[in-house]
């Protein structure tokens, strides 16, 4: 495989594992894990931007992060992107990750903290099924990116018109199925400006039937992804994939409660195992389409 840049494994939870490439750079954060995964305080935040700075290369590639339970590392990644020009931020996510969240930032708040960098122009979520943006959790989303047409709802069959109250109907973009969502989408992305593209794969966005997360599911299919990755050709400056399976017992029984609010489910050691497998097959094809594709 040829590699333009060294991918980075952010490694919290041992849930990544990249054969046959040697050139992978991985980075022991497991001592973080209680403090980091699913959410923290933003000093606690703060103190890995810091730890971290010293120990990531200028030139990695794709970051992987491990459990969907870290997708708010992707902040801290779009951070360092702060001398590029504004640019498109392209998540893939079954949730729109633009939720309220009064304690610092996690997991499922991170978007609407990317939403305030002035580095990125536009966040686009595609491939949402989750019932986070239907109108009875209308009001723990996050409002104001979407106001101010900075943040974009790609659902896949979510009523979401509750927005059209807040003069905000624009801001969201109901379809059928995956395949008119992607259509439509990349026809909009291709005609559009060739601004440089950011982009981040949660792979719960994608159906049971091409790899199992810990977390409810949408109905990507590989090829809806592969699409996304080629169009994004020469434009990408920084990508990241998360969503992995892994098993962790949080001592903080806070934590505990909010993983249960959230109806995670926790697999059984042999399940990991399995599903395992199987993300990091995918992994590694998403890894050689994407290492194609940069600006």
């Amino acid at each position: 495989m040829t590699q333009s840049r060294p991918p980075l494994i952010l490694n919290f939870d041992d849930s990544v594992t990249l054969e046959n490439i040697d050139s992978a750079v991985h980075i022991p954060l497991q001592d973080w894990q209680e403090s980091i995964r699913f959410g923290c305080r933003w000093p606690r935040f703060q103190q890995l931007v810091a730890a971290l700075e010293q120990q990531l290369a200028v030139d990695y590639g794709c970051v992987f992060t491990g459990s969907g339970d870290y997708h708010h590392l992707t902040h801290l990644l779009l951070q360092r992107q702060v001398k590029q020009p504004p640019f498109q931020l392209v998540i893939c996510d079954n949730h729109p990750d633009n939720m309220r969240y009064p304690f610092g930032i996690h997991c499922g708040s991170w978007v609407y903290w990317a939403s305030l960098l002035p580095q990125v122009e536009h966040i686009h979520v595609l491939g949402i099924g989750s019932s986070d943006i239907a109108l009875g959790h209308a009001w723990e989303n996050h409002w104001r990116p979407l106001m101010r047409k900075k943040l974009s709802y790609w659902n896949i069959n979510v009523d979401t018109g509750w927005l059209n109250w807040l003069g905000a109907k624009d801001s969201s973009r109901r379809y059928n199925d995956a395949d008119g969502l992607m259509t439509d989408f990349l026809s909009r992305f291709r005609s559009g400006s060739r601004q440089s593209v950011y982009l981040s794969i949660d792979k719960d966005v994608l159906s049971p039937q091409v790899v199992n997360t810990n977390w409810d599911q949408g109905s990507f299919q590989e090829r809806h992804l592969n699409e996304l990755i080629d169009a994004c050709r020469g434009r990408l400056i920084g990508a990241d994939i998360t969503g992995e399976v892994s098993v962790y017992r949080y001592l903080s029984c806070f934590k505990r409660w909010l993983s249960a609010a959230d109806g995670q489910r926790e697999p059984s050691i042999a399940e990991a195992l399995a599903w395992q497998q199987r993300q990091n097959q995918l992994n590694q094809r998403l890894l050689e389409r994407i290492n194609g594709c940069w600006n």
